[in-house]
């Protein structure tokens, strides 16, 4: 009967409505998706975007990657490092491939990438034209990739952020009280974010997920102290 802490990852989205600031909505799918090399339980690997914006916001994310300096973690000029080692590569690799099978338009990156360090490098890749269904959408890659899934409004976008085995972390950019709040209340992960990456978070509130991100009592904050307090009631005459 021991006590278990499970975090299993995610498939985490982060969508952006017509009304959002398109320069704030870039910046957070390239936080959340890309640095680390998006390799975060957390990292926004679904781009949820409605068709108002959908174009502009794939244009402007596109030319950031472009200009996105791959190389060794330690120099001061790299904004993304290496993959950890060569069997994440080869799954990062074969799920580009299979996006591309299963009809996805690759828009930039996905390619091996060599440097004056030896590493695992491998530019940031983007996909548009995905449909929540894809194996690409469904299934945690752990890596510099990210699918733009386009839908008509915020409640078709609602319904595929919760479209997922998973429900570990999910972000909306919108200039709408009304929408944010709505989502804050319905999405089904265990964070929201708001205008900011859905990868990062406080040390001091409870962390963790819903369905098949997480198992058993949140960690951080007072959630952590609750875990590992064993709990004794005494009786005095």
């Amino acid at each position: 009967m021991v006590r278990v802490q499970a975090e299993m990852g995610g498939k985490n989205p982060l969508v952006v409505l017509d009304d959002a600031d398109l320069d704030v909505a870039i910046s957070c799918a390239l936080d959340g998706s890309y640095f680390q090399t998006g390799q975060r339980c957390t990292a926004s690997s679904r781009l949820i975007v409605t068709e108002g914006i959908h174009d502009r916001f794939v244009k402007g994310l596109a030319e950031r990657l472009e200009m996105l300096n791959v190389d060794h973690a330690l120099k001061p000029t790299s904004q993304i490092g290496p993959v950890v080692d060569e069997r994440q590569l080869e799954k990062d690799m074969s799920y580009i491939a299979l996006g591309e099978q299963e009809g996805a338009r690759k828009v930039v990156g996905g390619q091996r990438l060599n440097r004056e360090t030896p590493g695992f490098y491998l530019s940031p890749t983007l996909f548009t034209e995905t449909t929540n269904q894809m194996r690409i959408n469904r299934e945690e890659i752990f890596g510099p990739v990210a699918s733009v899934i386009r839908v008509k409004n915020f409640d078709e976008a609602l319904a595929v952020a919760n479209d997922t085995s998973h429900g570990l972390s999910a972000g909306i950019v919108t200039t709408s009280l009304k929408y944010a709040r709505q989502f804050q209340a319905e999405s089904q992960s265990g964070l929201v974010m708001v205008n900011l990456p859905t990868a990062g978070l406080d040390y001091h509130v409870p962390f963790g997920g819903r369905k098949a991100s997480s198992y058993g009592p949140r960690e951080q904050g007072h959630y952590a102290v609750e875990f590992y307090t064993t709990v004794k009631t005494a009786y005095v005459s």
